[in-house]
Parts: structure tokens; C-alpha cells; sequence
């Protein structure tokens, strides 16, 4: 009678266990990323006037086009990071033709500031002093026999 509670009891506290991981702690728990990675910099980098193609460079593909509004971009990133609460963000990119026209959701445009390139650039890239490989050292010797 004794070994039936065992076993029992061993097939039961598997089941027991797995529902109720929330109150275990020192548990590692991962992270959660879903849809596509939004941040301010690409946002930042949205021009009005851009072509589709252009926004799909800085922002990748849409997670939502729809079907019955083509001129509609819909960007949703989630984030889950371990115990903490759901952090989810939205883009929303409005197309008049093939052109940018608004932009709506939780970012807001910005400003970059512009880089200028100056146009006499001269690079000095030193010569790196390596070591013969084996292979080098294997067959020098017989380099210089044909020689």
C-alpha cells in the first residue's frame, strides 16, 4: 500500500508543479519579443515624401498591411522582459500613393542631426607585422630549392 502512494503521488507531482512556476523563486524567465523591433533611431530617419520602398530600408516589412487600405502600414512591437509587465509599441505609416504621408502611434519624428562628409578624406592604414603561418614554414624550404 505504501509504494502504490509513491507511485502515485511521483505521477502526480510533475503535473503539480508545472502549473504553478509563477510562485518559484530565483527562476530565470525570458524574454519576449514579438513583431517587428521598433526604435526611435529608424523612426527618427522617416521623411515625409519617402517611396514605400525607401520606408521598408529603415523599417523592414510591416507586421500588418490591410488588404482593404493599401496606402496603411501597421509596425507593432512587443516586449515581455521576464517578470516585468508587457511593454507593447505602435507605428502606424499612412501612404498617399507610393509617397509618406503621416506617421501615427507611440513615436514621434525627431531630428537627426546631420553629418557632413568632407571631401579630401586621406586614410593611413598601418601595415600589420604577422607571423608565418605553419603552412608558411612548411613549405618555404622547399620554395627556395626551385629558385
Amino acid at each position: 500500500m505504501c509504494h502504490l502512494r509513491f507511485v502515485i503521488a511521483a505521477m502526480i507531482a510533475p503535473f503539480m508543479v508545472a502549473c504553478s512556476w509563477d510562485w518559484l523563486p530565483f527562476v530565470y524567465r525570458q524574454d519576449i519579443h514579438q513583431g517587428n523591433v521598433i526604435s526611435q533611431e529608424m523612426v527618427d530617419q522617416l521623411r515625409p515624401g519617402m517611396t514605400k520602398r525607401q520606408v521598408t530600408y529603415v523599417m523592414g516589412a510591416p507586421l500588418m498591411i490591410d488588404p482593404f487600405h493599401d496606402d496603411r502600414w501597421d509596425y507593432v512591437y512587443s516586449n515581455q522582459p521576464g517578470d516585468e509587465p508587457r511593454v507593447q509599441k505602435n507605428v502606424t505609416l499612412i501612404f498617399k500613393g507610393d509617397e509618406l504621408a503621416a506617421l501615427q502611434g507611440d513615436f514621434r519624428p525627431g531630428t537627426l542631426p546631420s553629418i557632413e562628409m568632407k571631401k579630401d578624406a586621406t586614410i593611413n592604414v598601418p601595415k600589420i607585422a604577422r607571423e608565418r603561418t605553419i603552412w608558411q614554414m612548411i613549405t618555404d624550404p622547399f620554395d627556395n630549392e626551385n629558385e
